[in-house]
């Protein structure tokens, strides 16, 4: 279907032909570009010192224009930041100038040749020579309209501020909004810092099948395709962490991978159906020696991001500095809601216990003991979670993959970081003992209702795995978009993905 264009887009469509009828191709093939913006003004700074002179060629997007008989001034934007281009008649020549007047626009790409030198304001500028166009842009960008002052500050008369286009159209929001490309860059940071610490404890960054023919490690509803070639359905994995843990079989001690999960479950504020994750498993550690690791490695991220361990998220300042504060679950809820789950052993004593005290609430009847206890965990523990803090000790019935705490074997060795309300990473000692690890599967098919989209399938290849010999380690994993967005300030997974899950635009 042929767009359906705008008058204002007409207009610049007709500019592009009167263009192409003079000559000058709109889309030329070759780009000469000697400075970035941002090196451009550096150079200068550094030359005019000593009285010499920069020539340099740049490109970038006009962000700004205004005319002024026969001299023009015009701001172009490029990957590094913005720079002032001056044009007079005397070089480029009248009907040159004429041209860039009537048939450039803002949000068009050009390269402009000349020599620097400082305006009478002091603002560092291009004086241009000669100059071409690069791309005609056809739709103007939604925050077109900046006024650049004679003294050089920009006013932006329009911004593309309605958080539902932004992300439907990242690619204009990171156009007009400069400090939406810096809270990507961030993201990169934290990523890289992430991989830097890991790297610097030892462990090996691996690749694991997004295509797998069993999913599992995690309680959530798989994507399903299918592979013609083999006529076999596949998932789209929903965790790295059983073929992780294989790789602890085959020697690998030490392994991490950052990359995709798939989970086919609703959209919030924190949850986006393919999210990056963290996850890295640690043969001969438990999950206080994981604890320890993780609490360095997210302030070592902030540190190398931030400039800082202190941060402000919403309206709370948090301070990521190790230790982070240790949290029995079972003290933790007592202290919220008033109810100790260690005298309620049984799904339907916890249910009644639940109802007895708040008669408002109402979690499902049918709920497992340890769906209860994420109830109560959800409603009235997780959000008083605001500096960071390790909860642990978790029931057995959840947490299906965890080693029983010695003595207890309804309670694993697990531990979730929450901080700002929200939980941040979970971790596990890793339950080894195949024998046990099969018993766990086949109690979570019965406990849970065929069609529950948390049901964990058995999965036979990873027993085998296991019965060769899995050594002791502690696990780890962390949705990358939440610490972007704890470190960064944003308050929706929106604003740290560069492409969100959104409905079919109608």
């Amino acid at each position: 279907m042929m767009a359906d264009y705008t008058q204002l887009e007409k207009i610049r469509l007709q500019k592009l032909e009167e263009l192409r009828a003079e000559g000058v191709e709109p889309f030329p093939t070759r780009v000469q570009r000697t400075h970035l913006s941002a090196e451009a003004t550096a150079a200068f700074e550094a030359a005019e010192k000593d009285g010499k002179e920069v020539r340099a060629v740049l490109a970038g997007r006009i962000r700004a224009m205004r005319t002024m008989g026969k001299i023009s001034f015009a701001h172009i934007e490029d990957g590094a930041g913005k720079i002032q281009l001056f044009l007079r008649a005397n070089e480029v020549g009248k009907e040159r100038l004429d041209l860039f007047n009537k048939m450039f626009d803002l949000g068009d790409f050009i390269q402009a040749e000349g020599m620097m030198f400082r305006t009478k304001s002091g603002e560092a500028t291009l004086h241009v020579h000669d100059f071409r166009i690069l791309a005609k842009a056809i739709s103007p960008l939604p925050a077109a309209k900046d006024e650049t002052l004679e003294d050089g500050t920009v006013i932006r008369h329009a911004a593309l501020e309605q958080p539902e286009l932004r992300a439907r159209q990242r690619y204009a929001d990171l156009a007009v909004n400069p400090e939406v490309r810096e809270t990507f860059r961030k993201r990169a940071t934290i990523i890289k810092a992430l991989r830097d610490f890991l790297d610097g404890k030892g462990f090996l960054e691996v690749e694991t099948p997004i295509l797998q023919p069993l999913y599992g490690g995690a309680a959530a509803r798989p994507f399903m395709t299918h592979h013609n070639e083999l006529d076999q359905d596949m998932y789209l994995r929903i965790s790295f962490e059983l073929y992780l843990k294989r790789l602890l079989v085959g020697n690998l001690e030490k392994v991490y991978e950052i990359g995709r999960d798939f989970r086919n479950e609703g959209v919030s504020f924190k949850h986006n159906p393919e999210f990056t994750q963290l996850e890295f498993y640690w043969a001969y550690a438990d999950y206080l020696q994981v604890m320890e690791l993780a609490e360095n490695m997210v302030a070592f991220a902030a540190q190398q991001t931030l400039g800082t361990m202190k941060i402000k998220y919403k309206e709370d300042e948090i301070d990521l500095t190790p230790p982070w504060k240790r949290l029995e679950m079972r003290e933790g809820i007592r202290q919220t809601s008033g109810i100790d789950i260690d005298e309620c052993k049984s799904a339907e004593d916890l249910f009644k216990a639940i109802r007895a005290k708040y008669p408002n609430k109402a979690p499902d009847p049918k709920a497992t003991r340890g769906k209860l206890i994420d109830f109560l965990l959800g409603e009235f523990l997780e959000p008083t979670l605001i500096q960071p803090t390790f909860l642990y000790n978790y029931p057995r019935d959840i947490s299906p993959l965890a080693k029983s705490i010695p003595g207890d074997p309804l309670t694993v060795e697990r531990f979730e970081g929450y901080v700002a309300g929200f939980e941040l990473c979970n971790a596990f000692t890793e339950l080894n003992d195949p024998l046990d690890q099969e018993q766990r599967f086949l109690e979570m098919g019965r406990d849970y209702a065929e069609g529950d989209d948390e049901k964990h399938p058995l999965d036979e290849d990873y027993l085998r795995a296991m019965r060769y010999g899995m050594p002791p380690n502690g696990g780890f994993g962390m949705g990358v978009d939440r610490l972007a967005m704890l470190l960064l300030d944003k308050h929706s997974i929106r604003e740290v993905l560069l492409f969100p899950a959104l409905r079919k635009e109608e």
